[in-house]
């Protein structure tokens, strides 16, 4: 296969950096990690604190140990693998010609010549590079490594920059040092044991965002008032109190960090960072379970709930959105340097219907139970948050779905928030429309199947192996959300779901559910047991 591929010569940008730091690679083969960036002004666009926050947190801990050149010392091992990965004798390797070999089985972003520029610039930047700034730059890298691990308690954002920055923490503490003793005990986090086998995780997990949206599966299916399920719902809110984050991080500002005091993080409050959408589900979460009648005592008092509502509201952007961390501060120009390879809409945040959607959601929750907090700002951002939703459907009247398994997944968040507002599938055209994409897109066979191939292409795309129960589920609560009028196609999708109901209760893993930078895919086990519930739930309620 090595010689069909290109060999290891070819392998993209992360496998370079992971095989050069094992010492089966030359850093020369590498396309420049310039540390120096670190030291621009923040009006620079190409600051690296203007981009997205996991781009600029793995560019951080790889521009620092490209800067000291350290690789694991050569070992009979190592030896071995320098014979068997590549297709030539190493030593004859030109490994400059290799910095922008990339086999074309794993380029998704295609070779720009902006691109090529830059990394001529930056290999001749490189070699004359001054020694004074260049030990600044690692100084202000080594910096913003430590406030990283402070501030997520050893976890850092993702297991991408946590094993990069264990390796850096190694190279400059030792292996006795507390930051890196400190990781080592975490590194269990970053891994998953799934039917693949031992994996690694897109973050330390998914619990906030899927105790979030189970709560309110069982609440909206009347689950949450069965008699054994009352203390399951007394137990996902404690949760949801426990990973609401408590402080804002050590040296905010320094560290270009949004505040998180009262934010829910994606998976736990170690973790540390806000994210929109997660704030936003788990704050209408919260309610909705301390409005139950059998939960009498608020773990989260108003005044945490308002606090969520600060940090939300000032992320919405210019053009009515809301992106995923921070607010977009990079201009779109920046993705021509998106040297990545594999990933596409990397390099600056972006505004996403599912983010925007789960904010008018979490909004009006809040707005419903305390009216006087706020309300004016509240209906402000919801109002614009509608605009930004009616701007970007799509012709075909879909919206694409940048979290999630692709059209369905974003249709089912859009018609949710569009129910919030009352508009519907007989009193907005805009509704109606996502509404008629949907059942054009129903397999004959009740349901709706649609591949991760959707996300690559930004076209709908049938998945190969026909219906899927977690994207019939998402169509189906787009579908009752927006009130459309016709029961026969919904009724089908609902047999669908309970032909592939096995014995014990349970649905089988089918095709993959989720998706980050267009071509990376998630896998989200709960989703089948989530959004079934939830789609069951509403037709019970509303149809029978």
């Amino acid at each position: 296969s090595k010689n069909f591929t290109g060999s290891a010569t070819a392998i993209s940008s992360w496998g370079k950096f992971w095989l050069s730091a094992l010492g089966v690679y030359e850093w020369d083969g590498m396309l420049p990690l310039l540390p120096e960036p670190w030291l621009f002004p923040e009006f620079i666009p190409f600051f690296p604190g203007n981009w997205w926050v996991h781009t600029r947190a793995v560019y951080l801990g790889m521009s620092h140990i490209y800067s000291l050149r350290k690789s694991m010392p050569l070992n009979d091992l190592t030896r071995s693998l320098r014979n068997e990965l590549y297709t030539q004798d190493y030593d004859t390797i030109d490994w400059k010609a290799q910095q922008l070999n990339v086999s074309e089985a794993d380029r998704y972003v295609p070779l720009s010549f902006t691109l090529k520029a830059f990394n001529y610039v930056s290999n001749v930047y490189e070699r004359f590079h001054i020694p004074s700034l260049r030990k600044k730059a690692i100084e202000e890298t080594l910096l913003q490594i430590h406030l990283e691990i402070e501030n997520t308690n050893y976890l850092c954002l993702a297991p991408v920059n946590f094993a990069v920055n264990m390796l850096a923490m190694y190279y400059e503490h030792g292996p006795t040092s507390k930051w890196f003793t400190g990781m080592l005990d975490r590194r269990i986090d970053a891994l998953w044991l799934c039917r693949e086998g031992l994996s690694g995780t897109g973050t330390n997990g998914s619990q906030l965002w899927d105790t979030a949206l189970a709560a309110q599966a069982c609440i909206y299916s009347g689950l949450s008032n069965l008699e054994e399920n009352k203390e399951s719902m007394v137990k996902a809110l404690n949760f949801l109190e426990v990973t609401q984050i408590k402080n804002n991080p050590r040296d905010m500002g320094r560290s270009y960090r949004n505040p998180t005091l009262g934010a829910w993080p994606f998976s736990t409050r170690d973790q540390g960072y806000t994210v929109s959408d997660t704030t936003s589900e788990a704050l209408k979460s919260v309610i909705m379970l301390q409005n139950l009648s059998y939960i009498n005592t608020h773990v989260v008092e108003k005044s945490m709930l308002c606090n969520a509502v600060d940090v939300l509201l000032p992320m919405q952007n210019p053009d009515g959105g809301f992106a995923s961390y921070e607010l977009v501060r990079g201009p779109l120009w920046l993705e021509m340097f998106n040297a990545s390879e594999v990933f596409g809409n990397i390099m600056t945040e972006y505004t996403y219907p599912e983010c925007t959607t789960s904010v008018i959601l979490g909004l009006s929750e809040f707005k419903k139970k305390y009216p006087s907090y706020r309300s004016e700002e509240i209906s402000d951002v919801i109002n614009k948050s509608i605009d930004y939703l009616i701007k970007i459907q799509l012709d075909d009247g879909s919206w694409y779905g940048s979290w999630g398994i692709c059209f369905t997944y974003a249709s089912m968040f859009v018609m949710k928030s569009f129910a919030c507002v009352d508009r519907h599938y007989d009193n907005c055209t805009h509704v109606a429309k996502g509404c008629d994409f949907l059942i054009s897109k129903q397999n004959e066979d009740g349901g709706w199947g649609e591949s991760y191939a959707s996300s690559e292409t930004g076209t709908y795309v049938n998945h190969p192996n026909g219906s899927q129960v977690v994207n019939t589920s998402f169509a189906l609560i787009a579908l009752m959300s927006a009130k459309y009028p016709k029961v026969k196609p919904i009724k089908a999708g609902i047999k669908l779901i309970m032909s592939r109901q096995q014995r014990n209760g349970e649905w089988l893993q089918e095709g993959i559910e989720g998706v980050f930078n267009k071509n990376c895919m998630i896998a989200y086990p709960n989703y089948k047991f989530i959004f079934t519930v939830w789609a069951l739930g509403l037709y019970s309620k509303i149809h029978e």
